[in-house]
Protein backbone atom coordinates (compact mmCIF):
# COMPACT_ATOMS: atom_id res chain seq x y z
CA UNK A 1 0.00 0.00 0.00
CA UNK A 2 2.72 2.56 0.93
CA UNK A 3 4.35 1.67 -2.45
CA UNK A 4 1.28 2.84 -4.59
CA UNK A 5 1.10 5.74 -2.30
CA UNK A 6 4.59 6.84 -2.87
CA UNK A 7 3.86 6.36 -7.07
CA UNK A 8 1.22 8.47 -6.91
CA UNK A 9 2.74 11.33 -5.48
CA UNK A 10 5.76 11.03 -7.70
CA UNK A 11 4.01 11.21 -10.80
CA UNK A 12 2.28 14.28 -9.40
CA UNK A 13 3.03 17.80 -10.67
CA UNK A 14 4.38 19.92 -8.54
CA UNK A 15 4.76 23.76 -9.22
CA UNK A 16 7.91 25.35 -9.12
CA UNK A 17 7.35 28.83 -10.43
CA UNK A 18 4.56 30.06 -12.79
CA UNK A 19 4.66 32.80 -15.31
CA UNK A 20 1.34 35.38 -14.37
CA UNK A 21 2.19 37.91 -16.86
CA UNK A 22 2.22 35.71 -19.79
CA UNK A 23 -1.37 35.37 -19.38
CA UNK A 24 -1.68 39.05 -19.15
CA UNK A 25 0.55 40.34 -22.43
CA UNK A 26 -0.66 37.36 -24.72
CA UNK A 27 -3.43 35.27 -25.60
CA UNK A 28 -2.40 31.83 -26.00
CA UNK A 29 -3.69 29.39 -28.59
CA UNK A 30 -2.18 26.23 -27.91
CA UNK A 31 0.26 24.58 -25.10
CA UNK A 32 2.96 22.65 -25.17
CA UNK A 33 5.05 20.78 -22.49
CA UNK A 34 8.58 20.29 -22.86
CA UNK A 35 11.65 18.56 -21.19
CA UNK A 36 14.81 20.84 -19.85
CA UNK A 37 18.56 19.94 -20.19
CA UNK A 38 20.43 21.18 -17.31
CA UNK A 39 23.40 20.88 -15.22
CA UNK A 40 23.77 19.48 -11.51
CA UNK A 41 24.03 22.73 -9.75
CA UNK A 42 20.74 24.18 -11.94
CA UNK A 43 18.65 21.46 -10.97
CA UNK A 44 19.68 21.42 -7.11
CA UNK A 45 19.32 25.70 -7.51
CA UNK A 46 15.66 24.90 -8.82
CA UNK A 47 14.90 22.24 -6.36
CA UNK A 48 15.72 24.80 -3.38
CA UNK A 49 13.15 27.04 -5.50
CA UNK A 50 15.94 29.83 -6.23
CA UNK A 51 14.20 30.28 -9.94
CA UNK A 52 12.63 33.07 -11.80
CA UNK A 53 10.49 32.50 -15.16
CA UNK A 54 9.34 36.18 -15.52
CA UNK A 55 10.28 37.29 -18.96
CA UNK A 56 11.32 33.54 -20.19
CA UNK A 57 10.81 33.02 -23.55
CA UNK A 58 11.18 30.12 -26.41
CA UNK A 59 12.95 30.74 -29.71
CA UNK A 60 13.25 27.72 -32.57
CA UNK A 61 16.64 28.10 -34.03
CA UNK A 62 18.15 25.64 -36.61
CA UNK A 63 15.66 23.05 -35.51
CA UNK A 64 15.91 23.20 -32.08
CA UNK A 65 14.13 25.12 -29.31
CA UNK A 66 15.78 26.87 -26.29
CA UNK A 67 14.79 28.83 -23.81
CA UNK A 68 16.01 32.29 -23.06
CA UNK A 69 15.60 34.56 -19.82
CA UNK A 70 14.81 32.31 -17.46
CA UNK A 71 17.06 32.85 -13.98
CA UNK A 72 18.37 30.34 -12.16
CA UNK A 73 20.31 31.23 -9.29
CA UNK A 74 23.70 29.85 -9.15
CA UNK A 75 24.50 27.55 -6.06
CA UNK A 76 26.09 28.74 -3.10
CA UNK A 77 28.06 25.47 -1.77
CA UNK A 78 29.49 24.85 -5.38
CA UNK A 79 32.67 25.86 -6.31
CA UNK A 80 33.35 28.05 -9.21
CA UNK A 81 34.72 25.04 -11.77
CA UNK A 82 31.00 23.90 -11.49
CA UNK A 83 29.22 26.83 -11.35
CA UNK A 84 26.64 27.38 -14.52
CA UNK A 85 25.59 31.02 -15.93
CA UNK A 86 22.26 32.59 -14.10
CA UNK A 87 20.63 33.47 -17.41
CA UNK A 88 21.94 30.87 -20.33
CA UNK A 89 20.02 29.42 -22.82
CA UNK A 90 18.86 26.20 -22.23
CA UNK A 91 18.04 23.89 -24.50
CA UNK A 92 14.49 22.39 -24.50
CA UNK A 93 13.29 18.82 -25.15
CA UNK A 94 10.60 18.41 -27.57
CA UNK A 95 9.39 15.97 -30.37
CA UNK A 96 10.49 17.30 -33.96
CA UNK A 97 7.08 17.34 -35.53
CA UNK A 98 6.11 19.97 -32.31
CA UNK A 99 9.68 21.96 -32.53
CA UNK A 100 8.01 22.54 -36.27
CA UNK A 101 4.90 23.16 -35.52
CA UNK A 102 5.92 25.94 -33.19
CA UNK A 103 8.23 27.43 -35.68
CA UNK A 104 5.51 27.35 -38.43
CA UNK A 105 3.26 29.12 -35.77
CA UNK A 106 5.82 31.64 -34.43
CA UNK A 107 6.85 32.68 -38.42
CA UNK A 108 3.54 34.83 -38.36
CA UNK A 109 4.11 38.36 -37.08
CA UNK A 110 2.91 39.57 -32.96
CA UNK A 111 3.21 35.09 -32.21
CA UNK A 112 5.78 33.97 -29.44
CA UNK A 113 6.50 31.23 -27.45
CA UNK A 114 6.53 32.72 -23.57
CA UNK A 115 7.38 30.04 -20.72
CA UNK A 116 3.84 29.73 -18.60
CA UNK A 117 5.05 27.16 -15.96
CA UNK A 118 8.17 24.82 -14.61
CA UNK A 119 7.12 22.23 -12.41
CA UNK A 120 8.39 18.60 -11.83
CA UNK A 121 6.47 15.50 -13.52
CA UNK A 122 7.88 12.18 -12.40
CA UNK A 123 11.27 13.43 -11.14
CA UNK A 124 12.27 15.73 -14.20
CA UNK A 125 11.82 19.33 -14.49
CA UNK A 126 9.63 20.18 -17.49
CA UNK A 127 8.08 23.19 -18.47
CA UNK A 128 4.73 24.88 -20.59
CA UNK A 129 5.22 26.21 -23.35
CA UNK A 130 2.25 28.75 -24.98
CA UNK A 131 1.72 29.91 -28.60
CA UNK A 132 0.31 33.21 -27.72
CA UNK A 133 -0.44 35.90 -29.91
CA UNK A 134 0.54 39.54 -28.40
CA UNK A 135 -2.47 41.41 -26.53
CA UNK A 136 -3.06 45.18 -27.73
CA UNK A 137 -3.72 48.00 -25.10
CA UNK A 138 -7.41 47.73 -26.31
CA UNK A 139 -7.56 43.69 -25.35
CA UNK A 140 -6.25 44.09 -22.28
CA UNK A 141 -8.87 47.12 -21.16
CA UNK A 142 -11.31 44.55 -22.23
CA UNK A 143 -10.17 41.69 -20.24
CA UNK A 144 -9.99 44.31 -17.36
CA UNK A 145 -13.92 45.27 -17.98
CA UNK A 146 -15.04 41.72 -18.54
CA UNK A 147 -13.47 40.72 -15.31
CA UNK A 148 -14.92 43.44 -13.48
CA UNK A 149 -18.41 42.63 -14.66
CA UNK A 150 -18.06 39.15 -13.45
CA UNK A 151 -16.82 40.37 -10.38
CA UNK A 152 -20.16 42.30 -9.94
CA UNK A 153 -22.45 39.68 -11.70
CA UNK A 154 -20.97 37.66 -8.26
CA UNK A 155 -21.61 40.21 -6.04
CA UNK A 156 -25.44 40.32 -7.11
CA UNK A 157 -25.70 37.08 -6.69
CA UNK A 158 -24.86 36.71 -3.64
CA UNK A 159 -26.83 39.87 -2.55
CA UNK A 160 -29.66 37.95 -3.77
CA UNK A 161 -29.25 35.06 -2.23
CA UNK A 162 -29.37 36.69 1.15
CA UNK A 163 -32.18 38.59 0.61
CA UNK A 164 -34.08 34.95 -0.43
CA UNK A 165 -32.83 33.55 3.03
Amino acid sequence: MEKHRDKVASSALRLIASNKRAGRDYEIIEKYECGVELRGTEVKSIRSGRVSVLDSFARVEKGQLFLYGCDVQSWESAGSWFQHEQKRPRRLLAHKKEILKMELQTVQKGYALPLLQMYWKNGKVKVQLGVGRGKTHRDKRYDLKARAEMLEARREVVRFNKRAI
